[in-house]
Protein backbone atom coordinates (compact mmCIF):
# COMPACT_ATOMS: atom_id res chain seq x y z
CA UNK A 1 0.00 0.00 0.00
CA UNK A 2 1.37 3.56 -0.63
CA UNK A 3 2.18 5.95 1.82
CA UNK A 4 0.16 8.85 2.70
CA UNK A 5 1.48 12.07 1.97
CA UNK A 6 0.33 15.30 3.52
CA UNK A 7 1.79 18.88 4.39
CA UNK A 8 0.59 22.18 5.89
CA UNK A 9 -0.63 25.09 3.95
CA UNK A 10 2.82 27.03 3.50
CA UNK A 11 4.52 23.61 2.06
CA UNK A 12 1.52 21.82 -0.41
CA UNK A 13 3.63 23.66 -3.48
CA UNK A 14 6.41 21.56 -2.37
CA UNK A 15 4.05 17.83 -1.57
CA UNK A 16 2.79 18.84 -5.41
CA UNK A 17 6.36 18.42 -6.76
CA UNK A 18 7.06 15.56 -4.24
CA UNK A 19 4.14 13.70 -5.56
CA UNK A 20 5.38 13.94 -9.15
CA UNK A 21 8.27 12.15 -8.41
CA UNK A 22 7.48 9.69 -5.72
CA UNK A 23 4.61 6.78 -5.70
CA UNK A 24 2.30 8.61 -2.63
CA UNK A 25 -1.36 8.72 -2.19
CA UNK A 26 -2.04 12.16 -1.55
CA UNK A 27 -3.80 12.70 1.93
CA UNK A 28 -6.85 14.89 1.83
CA UNK A 29 -7.46 17.21 4.80
CA UNK A 30 -9.92 20.36 5.41
CA UNK A 31 -8.48 23.55 6.98
CA UNK A 32 -10.27 26.89 7.45
CA UNK A 33 -10.34 29.55 10.04
CA UNK A 34 -12.95 30.63 12.45
CA UNK A 35 -14.16 34.24 12.98
CA UNK A 36 -11.89 34.56 15.81
CA UNK A 37 -8.76 33.61 13.87
CA UNK A 38 -8.78 29.99 15.37
CA UNK A 39 -7.76 27.54 12.84
CA UNK A 40 -9.55 24.51 12.04
CA UNK A 41 -8.53 21.41 10.34
CA UNK A 42 -9.94 17.80 9.48
CA UNK A 43 -8.01 14.94 8.14
CA UNK A 44 -10.43 13.61 5.20
CA UNK A 45 -8.09 10.65 4.05
CA UNK A 46 -8.25 7.03 6.34
CA UNK A 47 -5.27 7.14 8.23
CA UNK A 48 -5.34 3.71 10.75
CA UNK A 49 -2.68 1.38 9.72
CA UNK A 50 -1.01 3.41 6.67
CA UNK A 51 2.49 4.92 6.66
CA UNK A 52 1.98 8.95 6.76
CA UNK A 53 4.61 11.49 5.93
CA UNK A 54 4.35 14.96 6.66
CA UNK A 55 5.88 17.79 5.33
CA UNK A 56 6.09 21.24 7.20
CA UNK A 57 8.48 23.46 8.02
CA UNK A 58 9.01 25.70 10.81
CA UNK A 59 8.48 28.77 8.66
CA UNK A 60 6.77 30.87 11.50
CA UNK A 61 5.31 29.45 14.71
CA UNK A 62 1.72 29.67 13.10
CA UNK A 63 2.82 26.64 11.02
CA UNK A 64 4.76 25.12 13.64
CA UNK A 65 1.65 24.74 15.75
CA UNK A 66 -0.05 24.14 12.05
CA UNK A 67 2.74 20.98 12.15
CA UNK A 68 2.30 20.04 15.51
CA UNK A 69 -1.84 20.04 15.76
CA UNK A 70 -2.01 17.50 11.98
CA UNK A 71 1.07 15.40 13.66
CA UNK A 72 -0.59 14.52 16.49
CA UNK A 73 -3.67 14.15 15.19
CA UNK A 74 -2.39 11.60 12.16
CA UNK A 75 -1.12 9.59 15.06
CA UNK A 76 -3.97 9.86 16.96
CA UNK A 77 -5.73 8.76 14.13
CA UNK A 78 -3.98 5.72 14.15
CA UNK A 79 -1.15 5.90 11.35
CA UNK A 80 1.27 2.77 11.54
CA UNK A 81 4.46 5.03 11.11
CA UNK A 82 5.12 9.22 11.00
CA UNK A 83 7.82 10.57 9.08
CA UNK A 84 7.93 14.00 9.62
CA UNK A 85 10.08 15.91 6.78
CA UNK A 86 10.73 19.66 7.66
CA UNK A 87 12.65 21.34 4.75
CA UNK A 88 13.75 24.05 6.64
CA UNK A 89 14.23 24.39 10.49
CA UNK A 90 13.18 27.68 11.31
CA UNK A 91 14.55 28.61 14.85
CA UNK A 92 18.45 28.20 14.40
CA UNK A 93 19.68 31.52 14.94
CA UNK A 94 18.72 30.84 18.96
CA UNK A 95 20.61 27.44 18.50
CA UNK A 96 22.76 28.35 22.13
CA UNK A 97 22.37 31.01 24.66
CA UNK A 98 24.98 33.11 24.87
CA UNK A 99 23.68 35.74 27.72
CA UNK A 100 22.51 34.91 30.49
CA UNK A 101 18.69 33.84 30.50
CA UNK A 102 18.47 33.84 27.02
CA UNK A 103 16.01 31.17 25.54
CA UNK A 104 17.16 28.44 22.85
CA UNK A 105 14.11 28.16 20.96
CA UNK A 106 15.71 25.66 19.05
CA UNK A 107 15.63 23.55 21.69
CA UNK A 108 11.94 24.32 22.88
CA UNK A 109 10.43 23.87 19.27
CA UNK A 110 12.47 20.54 19.02
CA UNK A 111 11.13 19.33 22.20
CA UNK A 112 7.53 20.53 21.03
CA UNK A 113 7.77 18.59 18.10
CA UNK A 114 9.06 15.59 20.20
CA UNK A 115 6.03 15.57 22.22
CA UNK A 116 4.09 14.52 18.92
CA UNK A 117 2.65 10.90 19.92
CA UNK A 118 4.55 7.77 19.26
CA UNK A 119 2.81 5.89 16.32
CA UNK A 120 2.71 2.15 15.96
CA UNK A 121 6.21 1.60 14.68
CA UNK A 122 7.43 5.35 15.71
CA UNK A 123 8.18 8.58 14.57
CA UNK A 124 11.21 10.25 12.02
CA UNK A 125 11.86 13.84 11.55
CA UNK A 126 13.72 14.45 8.51
CA UNK A 127 15.67 17.68 8.52
CA UNK A 128 17.80 19.29 5.67
CA UNK A 129 21.21 21.15 5.62
CA UNK A 130 20.40 22.64 9.69
CA UNK A 131 22.20 26.10 10.46
CA UNK A 132 24.03 23.80 13.39
CA UNK A 133 24.65 20.22 13.51
CA UNK A 134 24.10 20.05 17.29
CA UNK A 135 20.17 20.93 16.64
CA UNK A 136 19.17 17.30 15.71
CA UNK A 137 20.39 16.01 19.00
CA UNK A 138 17.67 18.60 20.75
CA UNK A 139 14.61 16.07 19.54
CA UNK A 140 14.10 13.50 22.69
CA UNK A 141 12.26 10.78 23.17
CA UNK A 142 10.95 8.05 20.52
CA UNK A 143 11.31 10.91 17.59
CA UNK A 144 14.60 9.44 15.42
CA UNK A 145 16.26 12.49 13.72
CA UNK A 146 17.69 12.27 10.36
CA UNK A 147 20.19 15.20 9.34
CA UNK A 148 20.16 15.05 5.19
CA UNK A 149 22.79 17.28 3.87
CA UNK A 150 21.92 18.93 0.43
CA UNK A 151 25.45 18.24 -0.76
CA UNK A 152 24.69 16.77 -4.22
CA UNK A 153 22.55 20.38 -5.38
CA UNK A 154 25.70 22.73 -4.31
CA UNK A 155 28.40 20.66 -5.45
CA UNK A 156 25.85 20.60 -9.14
CA UNK A 157 24.97 24.07 -9.05
CA UNK A 158 28.63 25.14 -8.43
CA UNK A 159 29.68 22.59 -11.30
CA UNK A 160 27.80 24.12 -13.09
CA UNK A 161 28.50 28.04 -13.09
CA UNK A 162 32.11 27.52 -11.73
CA UNK A 163 34.01 26.01 -14.77
CA UNK A 164 37.37 24.44 -14.22
CA UNK A 165 38.74 27.36 -12.27
CA UNK A 166 37.12 28.48 -9.57
CA UNK A 167 37.10 29.06 -5.99
CA UNK A 168 34.77 27.93 -3.15
CA UNK A 169 33.97 30.46 -0.68
CA UNK A 170 32.51 31.65 2.62
CA UNK A 171 31.71 34.38 3.91
CA UNK A 172 33.30 33.96 6.99
CA UNK A 173 35.50 31.68 9.12
CA UNK A 174 32.18 30.42 10.39
CA UNK A 175 31.23 27.86 7.73
CA UNK A 176 35.03 27.75 6.37
CA UNK A 177 34.73 23.67 7.30
CA UNK A 178 31.79 22.87 5.35
CA UNK A 179 32.75 25.10 2.49
CA UNK A 180 36.12 23.18 2.36
CA UNK A 181 34.47 19.96 2.22
CA UNK A 182 32.66 20.85 -0.63
CA UNK A 183 35.86 22.20 -2.19
CA UNK A 184 37.71 19.41 -1.93
CA UNK A 185 35.00 16.83 -3.18
CA UNK A 186 35.32 19.04 -6.30
CA UNK A 187 39.20 19.42 -6.65
CA UNK A 188 38.99 22.96 -5.84
CA UNK A 189 40.18 25.88 -3.84
CA UNK A 190 38.45 27.12 -0.72
CA UNK A 191 38.23 30.83 0.57
CA UNK A 192 37.28 32.34 3.64
CA UNK A 193 37.05 35.27 4.81
CA UNK A 194 39.37 36.39 8.25
CA UNK A 195 37.64 39.40 10.52
CA UNK A 196 38.91 40.97 13.49
CA UNK A 197 36.59 42.32 15.96
CA UNK A 198 36.79 46.29 16.47
CA UNK A 199 33.79 47.07 19.03
CA UNK A 200 30.71 46.18 19.68
CA UNK A 201 29.02 44.17 16.42
CA UNK A 202 31.93 46.40 14.23
CA UNK A 203 34.28 44.10 12.06
CA UNK A 204 37.18 44.79 9.78
CA UNK A 205 38.49 42.07 7.07
CA UNK A 206 41.91 41.24 8.28
CA UNK A 207 42.92 39.16 5.27
CA UNK A 208 41.71 36.66 2.79
CA UNK A 209 43.24 33.19 3.02
CA UNK A 210 43.18 31.99 -0.59
CA UNK A 211 44.16 33.69 -4.24
CA UNK A 212 41.46 34.61 -5.86
CA UNK A 213 42.26 37.37 -8.35
CA UNK A 214 40.85 36.24 -11.60
CA UNK A 215 38.91 33.50 -10.76
CA UNK A 216 35.53 32.62 -10.36
CA UNK A 217 34.34 32.86 -6.84
CA UNK A 218 30.98 30.81 -5.62
CA UNK A 219 30.15 31.97 -2.28
CA UNK A 220 28.18 29.21 -0.32
CA UNK A 221 25.98 29.80 2.89
CA UNK A 222 23.50 27.53 4.36
CA UNK A 223 21.31 30.37 5.18
CA UNK A 224 20.41 33.71 3.57
CA UNK A 225 18.35 36.07 5.59
CA UNK A 226 18.38 39.78 3.97
CA UNK A 227 21.28 39.34 1.95
CA UNK A 228 23.63 41.61 4.08
CA UNK A 229 26.60 39.52 4.82
CA UNK A 230 26.65 37.70 1.55
CA UNK A 231 27.25 41.38 -0.34
CA UNK A 232 30.15 42.28 2.23
CA UNK A 233 31.95 38.96 1.40
CA UNK A 234 30.58 39.75 -2.46
CA UNK A 235 32.60 42.94 -2.22
CA UNK A 236 35.60 41.85 -0.17
CA UNK A 237 36.65 39.18 -2.50
CA UNK A 238 35.51 41.37 -5.66
CA UNK A 239 38.25 43.66 -4.08
CA UNK A 240 40.72 40.99 -3.82
CA UNK A 241 40.68 40.88 -7.66
CA UNK A 242 37.81 38.49 -8.13
CA UNK A 243 36.12 37.67 -11.08
CA UNK A 244 32.83 36.44 -11.82
CA UNK A 245 30.84 35.97 -8.28
CA UNK A 246 27.82 33.18 -7.46
CA UNK A 247 25.64 32.25 -4.79
CA UNK A 248 24.09 29.24 -3.39
CA UNK A 249 22.29 28.61 -0.39
CA UNK A 250 20.29 26.05 0.41
CA UNK A 251 17.43 28.07 2.35
CA UNK A 252 16.90 31.23 0.73
CA UNK A 253 14.47 33.45 3.07
CA UNK A 254 15.40 36.51 1.55
CA UNK A 255 13.18 38.85 3.60
CA UNK A 256 13.27 42.79 2.78
CA UNK A 257 13.85 42.83 -0.42
CA UNK A 258 16.83 40.35 -0.30
CA UNK A 259 16.91 39.17 -3.92
CA UNK A 260 16.61 42.79 -5.10
CA UNK A 261 19.53 43.94 -2.78
CA UNK A 262 22.00 41.47 -3.94
CA UNK A 263 20.81 41.98 -8.02
CA UNK A 264 21.13 45.48 -7.38
CA UNK A 265 24.78 45.56 -5.50
CA UNK A 266 26.22 44.86 -9.03
CA UNK A 267 28.52 41.86 -7.54
CA UNK A 268 26.92 38.79 -7.55
CA UNK A 269 25.96 37.35 -11.45
CA UNK A 270 23.74 34.60 -10.20
CA UNK A 271 21.73 33.51 -7.16
CA UNK A 272 21.02 29.78 -6.87
CA UNK A 273 18.79 28.65 -4.06
CA UNK A 274 16.73 25.22 -3.31
CA UNK A 275 13.01 25.34 -2.35
CA UNK A 276 13.45 24.45 0.75
CA UNK A 277 11.52 27.77 2.30
CA UNK A 278 8.20 29.43 0.79
CA UNK A 279 9.43 32.32 -0.20
CA UNK A 280 11.18 30.46 -2.60
CA UNK A 281 7.81 29.47 -4.93
CA UNK A 282 6.81 32.78 -6.15
CA UNK A 283 10.00 34.27 -7.52
CA UNK A 284 10.11 35.14 -11.10
CA UNK A 285 13.54 36.34 -11.38
CA UNK A 286 16.18 35.64 -14.18
CA UNK A 287 18.73 36.54 -11.67
CA UNK A 288 17.56 33.44 -9.42
CA UNK A 289 17.82 29.66 -9.88
CA UNK A 290 15.39 27.64 -8.06
CA UNK A 291 15.78 24.12 -7.45
CA UNK A 292 13.82 21.46 -5.55
CA UNK A 293 14.55 19.40 -3.15
CA UNK A 294 11.55 16.76 -3.95
CA UNK A 295 13.68 14.45 -5.42
CA UNK A 296 16.13 14.10 -2.48
CA UNK A 297 13.12 14.10 -0.12
CA UNK A 298 12.16 11.20 -2.21
CA UNK A 299 14.66 9.38 -2.45
CA UNK A 300 15.38 9.90 1.60
CA UNK A 301 11.60 8.62 2.72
Amino acid sequence: MKKLLFAIKDYEYLAQKVMACGTFEKGQIEVSTFTDGERYQRILSQIENRDIILIGGTVTDEATLELYDLASSLVSYGANSLTLVIPYFGYSTMERAVLSGEIVTAKTRARLISAIPKSNRGNKVVLFDLHSEGIQYYFEHDLYPVHVYCKDLVIKAALKYGGDNFVMASTDAGRAKWVESLANDMGVNAAFILKRRLKGDHTEVSAINADVAGKTVIIYDDMIRSGGSIINAAQTYKNAGAGDIYVITTHGLFINNGIERLKSSGLIKKLISSDSHMNMQAVNDDFVEVNSLAELICSVI
